[in-house]
């Protein structure tokens, strides 16, 4: 049998709402993406891997190589994804195909097993879940119909199919929408073979699917807090969270003097064990002169990334009687999740003022303090 694999990771992600695309989207050091590959690697049948990717993440897929792998864009539906890589493989003798989608990362070694074996004398072969909850029919939010739950399942990936009929399917059926490769062939009324599927198998849409998915891998929880305070004077630009922010006076500091980022960079330090931003980056080091704090950052999340630290959620006072920062915190919050690579909805900032007391409140003065959890991985 000559077996190829379809990985499709060219969607959008826009149910995640994360600043990394999905398949890229790291655990335990692992992208979404690694982990799928992972979970193909022994079974030595699979002759080649195609990845069906977004153009728009050239820069993420560059780092996944494989003397396996074949890489390919992919187009602006599952469907077109999906026929762009039967096509592309049209010509490598491939007698047996398995598709699968790059958000199901935890798929068994027993559901692929499964589903090869089955795949040697079957045409089209899937995994199920059999429907346990009572099930409904809504209508603009209100039931109206009970369903009988017994007939019921919900299907997975991996999909494994002769590769000469899902490609004539595909190439019949270019211009209809269907919901999965198993649907062209229960349309056709032909015979679709099912395997136990896992609740385990889940697909990664959203941040919950997304947390359910990080409680598999086994984690411990630390928690840092930093603060930085800087005086305001003339003739500097002022930098707060990562963003340039129009202002007649900027803060002072051998570095762009950004608090709010060196709060986070200390608190994200102090729950790695790893010391201080005075430590990492002395200022007695003349490269760090009015060097952007977001870089600073950048070299942070690298480091603790290679010893297994990832961020979990970061909390923020800003603290200013002026300029007033409601109106950049949004920006702020995109620019910190970017760099940190977690979702902006685990990102809170919060503008604080002095009530006019002190140096902050005589407008002379900028403070910020951050708490940040971290997650390590065994």
């Amino acid at each position: 049998m000559s077996l190829f694999l379809i990985i499709l990771a060219a969607g959008n992600s826009k149910r995640l709402e994360s600043s990394i695309p999905k398949p890229f989207v790291k655990v335990n050091n692992k992208t979404l993406l690694e982990y799928s590959l992972e979970n193909f690697q022994k079974f030595n049948e699979i002759k080649k891997t195609i990845i069906v990717y977004n153009k728009k993440h050239n820069k993420y897929i560059k780092e996944i190589n494989g003397n396996k792998i074949i890489k390919i864009h992919g187009g602006k539906t599952r469907q077109e994804s999906t026929f762009l890589a039967l096509k592309k493989i049209k010509s490598m003798k491939c007698n047996k195909v398995l598709i699968h989608d790059a958000a199901r990362p935890n798929t068994s070694k027993k559901i692929i097993g499964n589903i090869i074996s089955r795949l040697l004398n079957n045409n089209a072969v899937i995994p199920i879940v059999k429907v346990t909850d009572a099930t409904k029919r809504l209508e603009k939010n209100i039931i109206f119909k009970n369903i009988e739950r017994k007939t019921l399942c919900f299907a997975q990936t991996p999909q494994g199919f002769n590769y000469r009929k899902i490609y004539l399917k595909h190439l019949e059926n270019s211009n209809e929408s269907f919901d999965d490769d198993a649907s062209l062939f229960t349309a056709d009324s032909e015979k679709v073979i099912t395997v136990n599927g896992s609740k385990k198998n889940l697909k990664i849409t959203d941040d919950e699917d997304l947390n359910i998915f990080r409680s598999f891998k086994k984690g411990k929880i630390f928690v840092g807090v930093g603060f930085d305070i800087h005086k305001l004077v003339k003739k500097r630009k002022l930098y707060l969270g990562g963003i340039k922010i129009p202002f007649y006076l900027g803060l002072d500091g051998h570095s762009d003097a950004d608090p709010v980022m060196h709060a986070v960079i200390d608190s994200i330090l102090g729950a790695c064990r790893l010391g201080d931003i005075g430590k990492l980056f002395s200022d007695k080091n003349k490269k760090y002169k009015n060097i952007r704090s977001p870089i600073l950052l950048e070299k942070v999340i690298k480091l603790i990334k290679s010893k297994k630290f990832f961020i979990n959620n970061i909390d923020i006072n800003i603290i200013t009687q002026k300029p007033k920062i409601k109106k950049y915190s949004k920006k702020m919050i995109k620019a910190i999740s970017k760099i940190c690579e977690i979702n902006i909805n685990k990102i809170n900032i919060k503008g604080k003022t002095t009530e006019k007391l002190g140096l902050i409140g005589k407008g002379k003065a900028i403070a910020a303090e951050a708490i940040v959890s971290i997650i390590k991985y065994d």
